[in-house]
């Protein structure tokens, strides 16, 4: 009997071990109170609390957490209402101040939000509104990182997901951007045109420059021929003329070399009086034969001239 009691009571105080041993996963953090009081934090690890007197209060983590709040009507400097919905990264950095700081802590940061919001967009008009949202941003952001320090929490950014303008703003904006999308199409498409036209220029002026080229080259080219041309036709009648001169150079040399052997073989042959005269009146028949209408006789042979006349009468009358 008293073996099992000691069993049991052995069996308990295991059971009261085990349940008052804790062990922190990694990024989180365990507050601890003793008899109601704040007494400590557990980080990560093994831990022992005090059976009866130490409780866990809170299981804390400090990994960085995203808080999706709904959208908020807000209104802005020139009176348009629009809904706003936020988006907010912040992380826990003091367990204690986190559990002890302020109830509901989401709830609390999701009211800050939105105040700050309010606030923030009353005095931008809707036109800024739409286009400043990093400047929004980041305003938000440091509004809420310094109210939330005293919470031990640390709001690392805020984004603003969607802004939803009124049903007329939409249409108006859907209109103004189509009408803005048409004016930049017509511009781009002036400036096609224009870009072309200014091709088809370009293209028409070097079209022109090349032909001009092509017929200067032709021009030049046309002229060195017929300058070549005058020389080979130049040349050719200097080569004629000089084949002439020379053909007519050895003709009248070979006369006179005919001429001058006929002399060497005339006076070989010691000729007489009479054979001279004889080759004189040889070479008066020849001299009138020709076409001249005056012929000079010497006086040498003017006498066998007038013989040569009387024989031919007797002759004749024979």
């Amino acid at each position: 009997m008293e073996l099992a009691v000691i069993i049991i009571i052995l069996f308990i105080l295991f059971f009261i071990v085990i349940a008052n041993f804790k062990i922190v996963p990694q990024a989180q953090v365990f507050v601890v109170e003793r008899l109601g009081a704040f007494n400590r934090e557990l980080h990560t690890g093994p831990h022992m609390l005090f059976p009866f007197i130490d409780k866990v209060v809170k299981r804390v983590s400090i990994k960085e957490q995203v808080a999706d709040f709904k959208p908020q009507p807000v209104i802005t400097k020139d009176n348009v209402t629009m809904q706003i919905d936020t988006v907010v990264f912040f992380q826990i950095t003091d367990a204690k101040l986190y559990t002890y700081g302020v109830e509901r802590p989401i709830a609390a940061i999701e009211n800050l939000t939105a105040t700050t919001l309010r606030n923030i967009i009353g005095e931008l008009e809707l036109d800024s509104t739409l286009t400043s949202r990093d400047t929004i941003n980041e305003k938000i952001t440091i509004i809420l990182d310094e109210a939330t320090d005293r919470w031990g929490i640390k709001v690392n950014r805020v984004e603003l997901k969607n802004i939803i303008p009124p049903r007329e703003i939409q249409d108006a904006m859907e209109k103004q951007m189509k009408a803005e999308r048409e004016r930049r199409e017509k511009i781009l498409q002036a400036e096609g045109d224009k870009k072309s036209q200014i091709l088809v220029a370009e293209g028409e002026k070097q079209s022109k420059i090349l032909r001009a080229e092509a017929d200067k080259q032709a021009e030049i080219l046309k002229a060195e021929a017929e300058r070549e041309a005058m020389v080979l036709r130049a040349s050719a009648v200097k080569e004629q003329k000089i084949l002439e001169a020379q053909g007519e150079a050895e003709a009248i040399d070979a006369v006179q070399t005919a001429l001058a052997e006929s002399l060497k073989k005339l006076n070989a042959a010691n000729p007489n009086e009479s054979v001279l005269t004889l080759k004189s009146l040889e070479a008066f028949a020849k001299a009138a034969d020709g076409k001249a209408t005056k012929i000079i006789i010497p006086s040498e042979i003017q006498g066998v001239a007038g013989l040569a006349a009387g024989l031919k009468g007797i002759i004749k009358d024979e």
